[in-house]
C-alpha cells in the first residue's frame, strides 16, 4: 500500500510545486483578456466558471486511456507506477497546460495553428491533417468502445449496435450545440459517477482485504507475460497514455482556452485535470494488479480474456462495490470515454473551421463540416476495435511529442527555460520512433535494430534543436 499512497501524494505534491513552477515560467497574468471575452460567439467562445471549465477539461481528456490503458500496463508491474506519476507531473501535465495557455495567447487557436506558429508552415499543414485524422480515430474508438461497456449491462435487451447509434446521435447533438447548452448542462452528472467510481474502487483498495503490490527489488521490472517479446521500452509509454501523458489533450485544451475567464485558473484546468488524471489511472492500475491476487495473475485472467480490459472493469466493479454499486461504476467508465468522444469531433470541425476560416456561429456551417466528419467516424466504428485503438495509441504518443519540441522551441525564442519541455519532447521521440519499428502493427524489427534507429532518431532530433538555438542566436 505504501508504494500505492506514495504515488498519490506524489501527484499532489506534483500539482503544488512543480505546477506553481510551471506557471511562472509561462507568466501568467490575471490582467490580460482571455479568447472567452475578446473572441466571445456565444457558441465555442464562452466565458465560464473555472469549476466547471475544469471538470469540462478533465472529462474531456480522461477517455478509455486512463482506465482500458492503465489496466493493460498494470501488467507490466509497480514499474507502471513510475511511468504514470513521473510521466504526470513532468510530461503530461506541463504539455496540457502549455497547450491551453499559448492557444489562450493565441485567440484560442486550435492545436495545428499553434504548432505552426512555433515549427513553420510545412508542420501546420501536416498537423491540420494528422490531427484531424487522429480525432476521428479517438471518436471512432470512443465511440466502439462505451457502446460495448453498455452492451454489458443489457445483454438481454440491448444491442451494443443500438448503443453505437444511441453514442453517436450524442456526439452529433454535443458537437453542434453551444458548448454550454449540453456539455456544460450534461457533464456535471458524468463527472459525478466519474468521481463515485475513482472514489468507490480506491477506498476498495485501501480498506479491503487486499495485500497490495509494493515497487521494491523483486518487482522493479518487467512482469509481463512472455516479457522478451513484450518490452517495456518502448510498449508500457504507449500502452499506458492518457494517465501520463497523451497528445489528445492537446487537442481539447484550446476547447477550454476558448472558455476561460483568466490566466491565472490555467493551471487549476490544465495542469490540475491531468494529475486529477493521473490518480484515476493509478487506481486502476493498483486495481488490475492486486484484485486477482497479483501481476502474473492479472497477466493470466486477460490473456484467458483476449485481454478485455472492459472485462476486467466490470468483474473489479460488481466484485467491490456490490451489484448496484459496480451499474454506477461502470456508468461512470463509462462517462470517461463518452466525454472525450463528443469533444473529439467538436475539436475536429474547429480545426477545419479555424484551417478553412469558416466561421462556426450558424449552424449550416457546423453541419458542412461535421456530417463528412460523422460518416468517416461511423465507417471506422465497422473495422476491428483492436487494430483501430493500437493505431490510436501510437500517433495520440506522436503528437504530444510533436508538441513538445514545438512548445519548447516557444521557450527557446522567449528566452525561458526551455528544458523543462526539451527533455520530456525527447524522451517521447526516443518513445514513438523506437515503438513504430517494434511494435506488431509496425514494423516488427528486431529489438536491437529498433533501438538503434530510435536511438539515431534522439540524435537527430537533439542536432536539428541544436542548429535551431544556434541559427536563433539562442
Amino acid at each position: 500500500m505504501i508504494t500505492f499512497i506514495a504515488s498519490i501524494v506524489a501527484l499532489i505534491l506534483g500539482y503544488i510545486i512543480y505546477g506553481k513552477f510551471v506557471e511562472r515560467i509561462f507568466g501568467a497574468d490575471k490582467n490580460k483578456k482571455t479568447p472567452a471575452y475578446t473572441q466571445n460567439d456565444g457558441v465555442d467562445y464562452v466565458p465560464l466558471p473555472w469549476g466547471k471549465v475544469f471538470l469540462i477539461q478533465f472529462l474531456n481528456i480522461a477517455g478509455l486511456g486512463p482506465i482500458f490503458g492503465a489496466i493493460l500496463g498494470a501488467t507490466y508491474g509497480p514499474i507502471a507506477f513510475l511511468w504514470i506519476v513521473f510521466g504526470c507531473i513532468f510530461g503530461g501535465a506541463v504539455h496540457d497546460y502549455f497547450s491551453g495557455m499559448l492557444s489562450v495567447r493565441n485567440n484560442g487557436a486550435s492545436i495545428p495553428e499553434v504548432v505552426g506558429k512555433y515549427l513553420g508552415t510545412g508542420f501546420k499543414q501536416f498537423m491540420r491533417a494528422f490531427t484531424v485524422l487522429l480525432m476521428i480515430l479517438v471518436g471512432a474508438v470512443f465511440v466502439v468502445g462505451p457502446a460495448g461497456i453498455l452492451e454489458s449491462l443489457t445483454p438481454e435487451s440491448l444491442t451494443k449496435t443500438f448503443w453505437v447509434y444511441v453514442v453517436l446521435l450524442y456526439y452529433i447533438l454535443a458537437t453542434l450545440l453551444p458548448i454550454d447548452k449540453l456539455i456544460g448542462r450534461i457533464y456535471p452528472l458524468f463527472g459525478a459517477a466519474l468521481l463515485f467510481m475513482a472514489i468507490g474502487i480506491g477506498a476498495a483498495l485501501i480498506f479491503g482485504n487486499y495485500n497490495l503490490v509494493e515497487l521494491g527489488q523483486s518487482t522493479f521490472h518487467n512482469m509481463k507475460a512472455n516479457s522478451s517479446s513484450f518490452p517495456a521500452f518502448p510498449l508500457l509509454f504507449v500502452t499506458i497514455a492518457c494517465g501520463a501523458i497523451s497528445g489528445f489533450h492537446s487537442t481539447q485544451s484550446p476547447l477550454m482556452a476558448r472558455c476561460l475567464e483568466n490566466e491565472k485558473l490555467g493551471r487549476r484546468v490544465f495542469y490540475g485535470a491531468m494529475i486529477t488524471e493521473g490518480i484515476v489511472a493509478l487506481i486502476w492500475a493498483a486495481a488490475a494488479m492486486n484484485f486477482f491476487g497479483g501481476v502474473p495473475q492479472l497477466n493470466a485472467a486477460l490473456a484467458e480474456h483476449h485481454n478485455d480490459a472492459a472485462w476486467v472493469v466490470k468483474i473489479i466493479s460488481d466484485t467491490t462495490l456490490g451489484k448496484l454499486g459496480g451499474i454506477l461504476a461502470i456508468l461512470g467508465v463509462v462517462a470517461a470515454p463518452i466525454t472525450s468522444g463528443d469533444t473529439a469531433f467538436r475539436s475536429a470541425r474547429l480545426i477545419v473551421a479555424d484551417f478553412l476560416k469558416f466561421k462556426q456561429k450558424k449552424i449550416v456551417n457546423r453541419l458542412l463540416i461535421s456530417v463528412p466528419l460523422f460518416a468517416i467516424g461511423y465507417a471506422l466504428t465497422q473495422f476491428n476495435f483492436a487494430i483501430i485503438w493500437r493505431y490510436m495509441a501510437w500517433s495520440n504518443q506522436t503528437l504530444a511529442t510533436i508538441v513538445l519540441w514545438a512548445i519548447t522551441v516557444y521557450l527557446a525564442k522567449e528566452k525561458k527555460p526551455y528544458w523543462i519541455t526539451l527533455i520530456p519532447a525527447i524522451f517521447m521521440t526516443a518513445v514513438v520512433s523506437t515503438y513504430i519499428l517494434i511494435a506488431p502493427e509496425g514494423f516488427r524489427l528486431p529489438h536491437t535494430i529498433s533501438y538503434v534507429i530510435g536511438g539515431v532518431s534522439v540524435i537527430a532530433s537533439i542536432v536539428g534543436f541544436s542548429f535551431f538555438l544556434k541559427k536563433e542566436k539562442i
